[in-house]
């Protein structure tokens, strides 16, 4: 396969799978618009701190696959990491301010590559790292280069959570775990389901 089509098939793949989310959220009631293009499906757009954004069926949130630790009391704590047929493997789960004050959601999160930061804060730095594959996975783009990720993440109050998620390329079938790492957060290991 060359890799002119190989890159094709996975935007085309990547547009087909933000063309269902976007009809999902749309059935969903909100009371925002939606915006128009497949970012309003990849993109959680938290208005407070606290609201919950769900770009797919949540989680279950009583398995924790792993808990990172970031700064100022900020905690991601992973309910899933589920492959699909399209290739995909989709890492969902909670964030969480643990602490007693408002905490600021670092801009660092985004990563650096500067495709990913101009579209504004998100979970676009995480990456996977297959140790035993010895393979770094990074965050999936659109094809206008927005990341796979919930995105708009400003600030959250003193206890809140809001549901996130982050789209990777699938790692192999034989691949049944993986180091999850973010930017300013504790590394952790999760297994694949």
């Amino acid at each position: 396969m060359n890799v002119q089509y190989a890159r094709k098939a996975r935007r085309g793949a990547a547009v087909a799978l933000a063309a269902g989310l976007a009809l999902v959220v749309t059935g969903c009631g909100s009371e925002e618009e939606p915006k128009k293009g497949p970012v309003a499906a990849t993109s959680a757009t938290p208005k407070t701190a606290g609201q919950d954004a769900k770009p797919s069926p949540p989680a279950d949130p009583t398995e924790v696959l792993a808990v990172l630790k970031g700064q100022e009391g900020l905690e991601l704590t992973v309910n899933a990491a589920t492959r699909d047929a399209g290739g995909f493997l989709t890492v969902s789960g909670q964030l969480k301010n643990t602490s007693d004050a408002a905490a600021l959601i670092s801009s660092h999160l985004s990563g650096d590559e500067t495709e990913i930061i101009k579209h504004g804060n998100s979970l676009g730095g995480a990456t996977l790292l297959d140790s035993v594959g010895k393979k770094r996975y990074y965050v999936l783009r659109d094809t206008e280069g927005r990341p796979l990720t919930t995105t708009r993440l400003s600030s959250l109050e003193p206890g809140a959570t809001t549901n996130v998620f982050m789209q990777f390329p699938a790692p192999p079938a034989t691949t049944a775990e993986v180091s999850l790492q973010l930017p300013t957060f504790t590394p952790a290991t999760i297994k694949l389901s």
